[in-house]
């Protein structure tokens, strides 16, 4: 059990590398093609990358005789609400992508962790003390990596951390959405609706030629197939084993593998200020997604520990 528990959070560190380093892909892709284009190929290459696993998943569901979820219009209707919610936020980070770093990109992306329980009070759902700590500590942090002293924040930082607010919604719609149908299905549809509101939108706004996506094919294919497909299975694998603190410990490192990566292949800094924005954020990150099994009673968390 022991050697299960460290595959899977090895695994998890992994996904959240892979998701970190996507924010290099994503600025490095966009020298060549706009940011709605890359989106759109390489939201298309995700969903087709989730073909097998849901192929694999639909001969093992038969196998085990398992009931299927809903299907048909309801998980048309589901992947239509979570891609439009899913295009917005990435949108929105990828434009934001063009104008500030791929370090700030994912930390103030990861904000959604802190963002999706201060929304749940639109659906009755109180936050605990943890909660609202976290979510001072990150806006204290947000200040120091992105607010200058004249008081200006950078354009791309705004629309990252508006893109923040549609993550979280994106993330609190999948978790209505997931117990009622199946989950891969779910994320090949989402991703396809997105892919194709995203080569819409291109189609209109930039300009899109053979010569430009090829010249983009690298990371093109990191943030669609790697990204995608390789870190979205890596978490469905990991998180069968993995421990609820350990799983939030570890995902929450994607925005510094971001900053770690932005540093090394894009000559990205951050001084003394932005570091220290950067270390109160994921403190209220993982403060925010950790208060709950913190404050859980000992009971419930040696049960879940010997589990």
């Amino acid at each position: 059990m022991q050697n299960n528990s460290l595959k899977a959070d090895a695994l998890l560190f992994l996904t959240a590398a892979i998701w970190g380093f996507a924010f290099v892909a994503q600025r490095v892709g966009m020298d060549y093609i706009g940011p709605f284009t890359y989106n759109g190929i390489r939201f298309a290459l995700g969903s087709l990358s989730l073909l097998p696993l849901i192929y694999l998943s639909r001969r093992a569901g038969r196998q085990g005789g398992r009931s299927a979820p809903a299907g048909g219009k309801v998980l048309l209707y589901g992947g239509l609400m979570a891609g439009g919610a899913l295009f917005l936020g990435a949108s929105l980070q990828q434009a934001g992508l063009v104008y500030t770093t791929a370090g700030n990109a994912g930390f103030i992306t990861g904000l959604y962790v802190v963002l999706v329980p201060i929304l749940g009070l639109f659906w009755k759902q109180r936050p605990g003390a943890g909660t609202w700590l976290g979510a001072s500590l990150a806006l204290v942090g947000l200040y120091l990596l992105s607010v200058t002293e004249q008081f200006t924040m950078a354009f791309g930082d705004v629309l990252v951390l508006i893109g923040a607010f549609f993550w979280a919604g994106h993330v609190l719609l999948i978790g209505w959405l997931s117990p009622r149908m199946d989950a891969l299905k779910l994320s090949a549809i989402q991703f396809a609706v997105c892919a194709v509101l995203s080569l819409l939108t291109a189609l209109l706004l930039e300009t899109i030629t053979l010569d430009s996506v090829l010249q983009a094919t690298v990371p093109i294919l990191y943030g669609g197939l790697m990204s995608v497909g390789v870190a979205y299975t890596l978490q469905v694998v990991a998180q069968r084993d993995a421990h609820p603190a350990h799983t939030a410990i570890l995902l929450s490192l994607e925005g510094v593998f971001a900053a770690i990566g932005g540093w090394l292949l894009l000559g990205e800094t951050l001084g003394p200020r932005a570091l220290l924005g950067c270390a109160l954020m994921l403190s209220g990150m993982l403060l925010s997604e950790l208060s709950a099994y913190l404050f859980r009673p000992r009971a419930c968390r040696s049960q879940e520990a010997n589990s």
